[in-house]
């Protein structure tokens, strides 16, 4: 099997990795939901799905500052990091002993083809075809959806965005949202007043990274009356990549109606 991550780099193996180390919680759920989760040796401290079967595994810390020392001693095949969630620091560290796969989705295209290398690495491939056409039929409900604009925060003091170059930008995108910060990348700083001036359709409020509350709700509703402000809602359900993205999908059209 041969897969190349984000940075270029090829994995070329004979079999599937019999011990993983996952350090982005969103690629823990994803290895479950594809049958790969008996490989699973540590997560993070954020790895919380699939909830029955994390439970019980070794946690080595944050995505920002894993016990690298711990990973090694569980001796993986193979570590998953996220270009975005992990640091190039830890990467170069645990490189010296194991092999590090590293992803950065950025499009629900991206996803799916994430979710392709996954099942490809894994010998999960008929798991991840059968995901990847979950996925596509849930976009595909989504073709004839009403246009309309959105802005999302990601925190608060100062406030900060999602830009264009980002992830969150790109699913809600997907489903015919217009980013009224799409011409800025990755988190911009604005503050409230200026954005709520642009006028967005929607306002998302996600409750990760920043714990966003009814009271961030009901502040900028009164700011923002002929927006409609959902949440806020486990912000995983459109930050998360991978299966969750289905969810994600499933959320948004429910939420838009």
């Amino acid at each position: 099997m041969r897969v190349i991550d984000v940075f270029g780099n090829e994995h070329v193996q004979e079999r599937a990795p019999a011990r993983v180390v996952s350090l982005v919680p969103s690629i823990t759920e994803t290895l479950f939901d594809l049958g790969a989760g008996s490989s699973v040796v540590g997560i993070t401290d954020f790895c919380i799905f699939p909830e029955e079967h994390v439970k019980g595994l070794v946690r080595v810390g944050g995505t920002k500052n894993p016990a690298v020392d711990r990973i090694r001693e569980l001796e993986p095949d193979l570590v998953h990091m996220n270009l975005e969630e992990n640091l190039e620091r830890h990467a170069a560290q645990i490189s010296d002993f194991s092999p590090v796969f590293v992803s950065e989705p950025k499009t629900v295209h991206d996803v799916a083809q994430l979710i392709r290398d996954l099942g490809e690495v894994h010998d999960r491939r008929d798991a991840a075809r059968d995901h990847i056409a979950g996925l596509e039929a849930e976009l595909s409900k989504f073709s004839s959806a009403a246009r309309f604009t959105f802005a999302c925060p990601v925190w608060k003091e100062p406030w900060m965005w999602c830009g264009g170059d980002t992830y969150v930008s790109s699913l809600i995108a997907a489903v015919g949202g217009g980013n009224v910060l799409s011409q800025l990348d990755r988190y911009p700083r604005l503050a409230l007043d200026q954005v709520v001036a642009l006028a967005p359709d929607v306002i998302f409020l996600p409750n990760e990274p920043m714990v966003f509350t009814e009271k961030d709700r009901d502040r900028i509703q009164s700011l923002a009356p002929s927006s409609k402000v959902i949440g806020p809602f486990p912000g995983h359900l459109i930050t998360w990549h991978g299966t969750r993205t289905i969810a994600g999908l499933r959320f948004l059209r429910e939420r838009l109606v």
